[in-house]
């Protein structure tokens, strides 16, 4: 059986630890803040015996050298990251990485860097996407182009919509100021960005999300919509994630 532990470290990150209660193996999602990882392993009484990261940013791959150090883990992640953390496996999309007996299959979701890696667990309904996506929102385009990105996240609109996103920030409302200017008439989204606010008011996590919830509500995943098309124009998806992309990075 599969449990993640969450946590927040840094400004604005979250910390997963998926922990196999069978193999009693454990897995840090992404490393933000080495210390803070071992801490919360130690506190859960589990031991670090992976590290599954999804891209090369600092904050996503910082903590490899010192976790693996102190616990002699095994690094997984994409090509991106070799020559700037440590990694012993190096996974693209169609592979799989184990824990116990369950795989999780690796996709690309390039766009916000060019070899952005998501861990899909369909079996226990989950998914460890990074930056790719967020509660209402998705990564900047560092790297990517707009049709790379949007083919990535269609890949996420793919999966079964009762599928858990464990997304790496705490930026939800932010997203939502956003996405109800891009998208007032929707009403599923004005209920879902008062759900928000009254969280954050009493300082409740929004993490994890649904995507069922994010495909009724986030307009990066509705650039098919007719409706949001016609409002942001371009005769294709991609262009009108291009043109939400750009009126989100200024905001």
């Amino acid at each position: 059986m599969l449990t993640v532990h969450q946590f927040p470290c840094l400004s604005d990150n979250y910390g997963y630890l998926l922990h196999d209660t069978d193999s009693h193996e454990t897995i840090a999602i992404d490393t933000p803040d080495a210390a803070e990882y071992l801490r919360q392993a130690d506190l859960k009484g589990w031991r670090i015996t992976q590290i599954w990261n999804t891209h090369w940013h600092p904050d996503h791959a910082g903590g490899n050298e010192a976790i693996k150090a102190a616990t002699g883990c095994s690094i997984t992640g994409p090509a991106e990251i070799e020559g700037k953390f440590p990694i012993d496996r190096i996974v693209s999309h169609g592979d799989t990485a184990l824990i116990g007996g369950e795989a999780a299959q690796v996709v690309d979701v390039s766009g916000h860097t060019n070899g952005h890696i998501a861990y899909h667990l369909p079996q226990a309904g989950l998914a460890f996407v990074g930056d790719a996506v967020f509660a209402l929102g998705c990564g900047r385009m560092f790297e990517g182009q707009p049709k790379q990105f949007w083919d990535s996240l269609s890949r996420i609109k793919a999966w079964p919509p009762e599928t858990l996103l464990y997304c790496a920030h705490e930026y939800t409302a932010s997203n939502a100021r956003f996405a109800l200017h891009a998208d007032p008439d929707n009403a599923a989204l004005q209920a879902y960005s008062d759900e928000i606010a009254a969280k954050r008011a009493k300082g409740e996590w929004t993490v994890p999300t649904t995507l069922k919830r994010e495909l009724a509500t986030n307009p990066f995943l509705r650039a098919d919509d007719p409706a949001l098309m016609a409002k942001w124009g371009g005769s294709a998806p991609y262009e009108t994630f291009a043109a939400l992309r750009a009126a989100k990075d200024n905001f």
